[in-house]
């Protein structure tokens, strides 16, 4: 019996080493590793509150204050202001632009579905696109906050109000609302 399956009997972590090599073990021995399909728990409204709406909030606060100003929070571990926080001030801003692009994988998931029930129209080639502009500007945004300019902050700024306003007047403001996706 391998470590990994003795760990996993016996309620043991299981150490990413050790499933590392048994994932290449698998492999060298021609069996194929699949990984389980990714879980959608959240429509596509709740991602949206949930990830993007804080995590742009830290990059727009940013064009009006100087991260590295911004005073720790009380308790910094408890902060719910992201630029107060433990891992606040510019790396705040950094973590969020980074969190920004990463979302855009989480909306290309199939079986996400809309607030309305609809399902979110991953088939739609603008939807590609509007993805692509979302995970741009937050690359962009993380390149500005890296080199703690607010200038180039407040330029990302733009770059990502135009990626969110470019699905939103596609899939959420102008539709009528039994075909909106939000």
């Amino acid at each position: 019996m391998s470590r990994v399956v003795l760990a996993i009997l016996v309620g043991g972590a299981v150490p990413t080493s050790l499933f590392v090599r048994a994932q290449a073990q698998s492999r060298a021995q021609g069996a194929a590793v699949t990984a389980p399909a990714p879980q959608v728990p959240a429509t596509l409204a709740q991602l949206m509150k949930g990830t993007l709406y804080p995590a742009s909030n830290v990059i727009f606060a940013a064009q009006d204050e100087n991260p590295a100003d911004v005073p720790r929070a009380k308790d910094p571990n408890m902060a719910t202001d992201l630029l107060a926080s433990s891992y606040g001030k510019w790396e705040a801003v950094e973590n969020s632009a980074l969190a920004i692009a990463e979302v855009a994988n989480l909306l290309t998931l199939p079986g996400r579905k809309c607030a309305n029930g609809l399902d979110v129209p991953l088939a739609n080639a603008d939807w590609d696109k509007f993805v692509e502009e979302l995970r741009g500007a937050g690359m962009t945004a993380y390149a500005a906050a890296q080199a703690k300019n607010q200038d180039k902050i407040t330029d990302a700024a733009v770059v990502m109000t135009t990626a969110c306003a470019n699905c939103h007047n596609r899939y959420r403001d102008r539709r009528r609302p039994a075909e909106r996706c939000k």
